[in-house]
């Protein structure tokens, strides 16, 4: 869907494409009300505070947008849906969606996935927010361009905000994890070709905890490691290097098979953010991560994802 406004008050009036290196003309505004002016239906909490709960100054602007017949897509972790001083002003047609809440009927994981007759990708970070989702989405951009029946797997909000379904794997209880992965793996993977399973976490970090549950109720048959280019330790967290590129791949390798309880699965390729890079060193970066992994590299938002798409389907 179409975005027609950004609302932050800090940057209003600047330049999308400027502040974000994303080539759209659209609006920053100050406020829902500035935002009324260009038509909105749906406003989309789109902030990531710690703990993703909502800020206390936010309550107003909602019920502004409610009161002007908009409806409210929710991804933090408080519940917007039954709170009462909101419901007063949703107006007839319009709805709150709060995307954050464990899907009913769950079990736990059976490593039922391994009997599938589709390829299953996962992405895996060297941290957190490294580009994984967006891999993930270019990877299945590139597989449909090939005429494969492909799908996109969303395990977090933001991912389900893009395709419509998938799971808040962070709002599920942990014994459950790797089961909610599992139904969804099976669900849509006897009707697909591949699947682009959206990774979450990340091993090294030590605030992580979806990684495991992904890559046991998946039971993924190709991984792609996701980096930030130039990145050496946890975002916030100095004292947590991240080991070199090889030492991370046997790391993932090792843990998917799990000593051979589990199939092997192999890092096939590395996707590299080179965000805020100049080109001639992005391609520099890339070509280093080449050399230094043995395996293909490249920034699939900037140059495609037909370089790991290749490793993917020559492998396995």
């Amino acid at each position: 869907f179409p975005v027609v406004a950004v609302i932050d008050r800090e940057q209003a009036g600047g330049s999308l494409a400027q502040l974000t290196g994303i080539a759209k003309d659209i609006p920053i505004v100050a406020s829902v009300q500035e935002a009324l002016v260009y038509g909105p239906e749906v406003l989309v909490i789109g902030i990531a505070p710690s703990g993703g709960q909502l800020p206390p100054e936010w309550r107003e602007e909602l019920c502004q947008a409610l009161q002007a017949g908009l409806s409210l897509a929710n991804g933090l972790h408080t519940p917007l849906a039954e709170d009462a001083q909101l419901r007063q002003w949703l107006q007839p047609g319009a709805w709150i969606w709060d995307i954050r809440r464990e899907p009913p009927g769950l079990g736990v994981g059976r490593g039922l996935a391994r009997s599938l007759p589709c390829r299953r990708v996962l992405t895996v970070g060297t941290d957190m927010a490294v580009g994984k989702m967006s891999t993930s989405l270019e990877l299945h951009r590139a597989s449909l361009k090939r005429g494969l029946r492909s799908c996109f797997l969303a395990t977090g909000q933001t991912g389900i905000l893009i395709s419509g379904d998938g799971i808040p794997l962070d709002a599920v209880r942990v014994d459950y994890a790797s089961g909610a992965v599992e139904q969804l793996v099976l669900r849509y993977g006897f009707d697909h070709d591949i699947l682009h399973i959206e990774g979450q976490g990340s091993l090294l970090n030590p605030a992580s905890t979806a990684t495991l549950p992904l890559l046991r109720g998946s039971q993924p048959t190709h991984l792609i490691l996701v980096h930030r280019a130039g990145q050496t330790h946890i975002k916030g967290m100095d004292y947590v290097p991240i080991p070199p590129l090889r030492k991370v791949i046997e790391l993932y390798e090792q843990v998917a098979r799990a000593a051979g309880a589990f199939a092997p699965v192999p890092v096939v390729g590395v996707a590299l953010n080179t965000f805020g890079w100049e080109e001639e060193a992005a391609l520099a970066q890339i070509r280093q991560v080449e050399v230094e992994t043995g395996r293909p590299c490249t920034d699939v938002v900037r140059f495609g994802a037909d370089p790991l798409l290749d490793a993917i389907l020559s492998t396995g």
